[in-house]
């Protein structure tokens, strides 16, 4: 099978365009995830005439850090408009695109294998710097034009399915949050007769605390005097034998860009469990993460421990998990508010404290719950899908190297 392998430089060739008539104004960069993003180098004063141009189908690539990120920061323009990347960067197109699909050498690009492949290729410098001529030594399996667009085209399938889910989870987050808005910061939830309560007329009293009218029998306490927080911890990571099971592990590190987390880098196992002070907690536990990422909000797609680095929330047997998932993201919100100017290096309990917020009647938060929890479990229902569809990327990816024409 390695026969059918072929050098990567012999279908590929530097392109070194600069910005010289400075017709280009956008200036973007590659992350780790091998997708260009707006930059966030400061260009002020800088000569962007010496910055190179990338067009749509070419690539663009940073070889400087490949040693110290384990992956080669690499990405394909798909779109028409002409950009800018730095000057370090390389910029280079495949020779004969009725050879080789830009679509499918990106595919390769997106390998783990690949990744794992640069890294080996890499020098001795601090940083890891991958040489051009290493890049171009790569070897990869070129099958027939028609082959390459089927995997392309199978590939792009699962992709598509997956940026639809994507949105619809937004959408659904986006209901969800306006919902919670609606009822316990507008005050119009639903009153005895169906009705918004605050502009139906429902009675309304001025605290002091917050200077401002909230619905008569509602309280204001601080976030601790409403929902408890737990830590938790991690077993030792010199025995190997608390590591690698079946018990998800949750760090900040497995904070994901929707409501749920369903899957952690590291797993632990049951006696990992038994001998560390971590606890298993239970579906629609919400997590916040107190260093690192501090005062990132998930929802634990199923049972999980956690370590020391976030706080686990729960509400008692009144106070459901999908308030409580409102309510704390609220709070946080509140809290990076107040802190503007100034940067959190972590969380602490006192943080909490000092949060004053509503505490609505618990027969309107178990009604609350009631109607929301549809709109959660469908949310869960297309992260999981998402999860197998991505996981399904990823061994089409994988089989890229016993390709056969």
């Amino acid at each position: 099978m390695k026969s059918s392998y072929r050098r990567l430089g012999e279908y590929i060739q530097e392109v070194k365009v600069r910005n010289t008539e400075l017709k280009a104004e956008k200036l973007l960069g590659i992350n780790i995830d091998k997708f260009f993003m707006p930059s966030v180098a400061n260009v002020i004063g800088t000569d962007m005439s010496v910055y190179k141009i990338v067009k749509r189908n070419q690539f663009a690539c940073n070889r400087m850090h490949v040693g110290r990120d384990y992956r080669l920061p690499v990405s394909m323009s798909k779109i028409d408009e002409e950009f800018m990347v730095s000057p370090a960067y390389d910029v280079f197109e495949i020779l004969d695109k009725d050879i080789l699909l830009p679509e499918y050498l990106m595919m390769w690009f997106t390998r783990r294998e690949f990744d794992r492949n640069a890294w080996f290729y890499t020098d001795a410098d601090v940083r890891g710097g991958l040489h051009w001529k290493a890049l171009c030594d790569m070897q990869l399996p070129i099958p027939t034009l028609t082959k390459q667009q089927e995997i392309v085209k199978e590939y792009n399938v699962i992709k598509n399915r997956i940026a639809l889910n994507q949105q619809l989870i937004k959408k659904l987050e986006e209901t969800a949050q306006a919902i919670y808005k609606q009822w316990f910061v507008d005050f119009e939830f639903p009153d005895e007769n169906g009705k918004p309560y605050k502009s139906s007329g429902g009675e309304m009293v001025f605290n002091e605390e917050l200077e401002k009218e909230i619905p008569l029998g509602w309280e204001v306490k601080s976030f601790t005097k409403i929902i408890k927080l737990s830590g938790g911890g991690t077993p030792d990571t010199h025995n190997d034998s608390y590591w690698h099971g079946n018990i998800p592990f949750f760090t900040p590190v497995d904070v994901s860009n929707c409501y749920y987390s369903i899957h952690t880098q590291k797993n632990i196992t049951e006696l990992g469990l038994k001998n560390s002070s971590t606890k298993l907690y239970s579906k629609n536990t919400v997590f916040v993460t107190a260093r690192g990422t501090v005062g990132a909000v998930s929802l634990a797609g199923c049972e999980m421990t956690m370590n020391q680095s976030c706080y686990a929330i729960r509400g008692t047997k009144d106070i459901n998990q999908f308030f409580v998932h409102q309510f704390t993201i609220e709070a946080i919100a509140k809290l990076k508010n107040e802190a503007i100017g100034a940067v959190f290096a972590a969380l602490v309990t006192k943080d909490f404290d000092s949060q004053q917020l509503i505490e609505p009647n618990k027969e309107l938060i178990k009604f609350y719950g009631l109607k929301i929890k549809p709109v959660y479990d469908f949310i869960l229902i297309i992260t999981q899908q998402n999860q197998k569809l991505s996981e399904m990327t990823n061994l089409l990816l994988s089989k890229l190297a016993t390709i056969e024409n």
